[in-house]
């Protein structure tokens, strides 16, 4: 099977998919000792470096799946340099992403990987995935 290289880049944990195709585009990713391009199809046997580093592709067991109790005033976010975000808040030693959004004074569970097979899964539209939220208001509902 193979895999876009930006995919590829992005499951390894280095980066996001738009920042795999910024070091392609700069010409800092080689596979199989050739520049790659934006589109390359990789497959399990192919040497992948970036930045002279080489790429090791994940398998079933190298995937997290974390369930997280979101408190008020965490804001659900990847960004870096956003004070208060998930990830900071979490600590986890290697580049994870929540599944969906809480917003920032929203509290409740959340789910976070680093699988982005599984966020496509759970957050298409198509699988009609129910969710439920408990809303509490200061104000009587008019």
């Amino acid at each position: 099977m193979t895999v876009r290289i930006n995919k590829f880049i992005s499951e390894s944990g280095i980066c996001s998919r738009r920042e795999a195709d910024r070091y392609i585009e700069k010409g800092q990713v080689l596979v199989n000792g050739k520049r790659a391009e934006i589109g390359t199809l990789v497959g399990k046997n192919d040497k992948v470096l970036v930045n002279g580093l080489l790429i090791e592709s994940k398998t079933e067991e190298d995937f997290v799946l974390l369930a997280f109790n979101k408190q008020r005033g965490i804001v659900s976010t990847t960004e870096k340099g956003v004070q208060d975000s998930i990830v900071d808040f979490i600590g986890y030693h290697e580049r994870i992403f929540p599944i969906g959004r809480l917003d920032k004074d929203s509290q409740g569970l959340i789910l976070l990987t680093n699988d982005g097979d599984i966020v496509n899964k759970i957050l298409r539209a198509g699988n009609c995935h129910e969710k439920e939220y408990v809303v509490t208001v200061n104000k009587p509902v008019t």
